[in-house]
């Protein structure tokens, strides 16, 4: 599974952007969708991965058997969707690089697994070091 939020990060990378992905996932395993961050292409601030990756996914009558994977921890806005639309699930690939919601989520009864990925955290360190400013200007504050 993180695998498809990492292969979406590093295509964001490749277009000039924000190297963070995420994927919907069904509990059986079944890809809904797959999104990154494309705030800097296309210059909008509300498309994260998170985001990217739900409004793929198409509308369903219940998301509680749904699962978020994400390369970073959601920040406050897609920790909000997660909680607005009931996802019942959220697997983090790092955290060390950015701390959202995830703390907030599993006291609302969100299932929380963080994986401290080594290769999630390398990618977007790296960025955050060859391009701070874009960095602290778009999710650092």
């Amino acid at each position: 599974m993180l695998r498809s939020a990492l292969t979406e990060a590093h295509q964001g990378l490749a277009e000039g952007g924000i190297p963070i992905g995420a994927a919907l996932f069904t509990r059986t395993g079944e890809l809904l969708a797959t999104g990154h961050n494309r705030r800097v292409q296309d210059d909008d601030p509300s498309i994260h991965a998170e985001t990217d990756a739900f409004r793929r996914a198409g509308r369903r009558r219940d998301y509680r058997d749904c699962v978020m994977v994400t390369t970073l921890s959601p920040c406050w806005y897609c920790s909000g969707l997660v909680r607005q639309f009931g996802i019942g699930a959220v697997v983090i690939g790092e955290s060390r690089n950015f701390v959202g919601g995830h703390e907030w989520l599993a006291q609302g009864g969100v299932e929380i697994v963080e994986l401290d990925d080594d290769e999630c955290t390398e990618l977007l360190s790296a960025y955050i070091r060859d391009n701070p400013a874009i960095w602290f200007e778009d999710i650092g504050r």
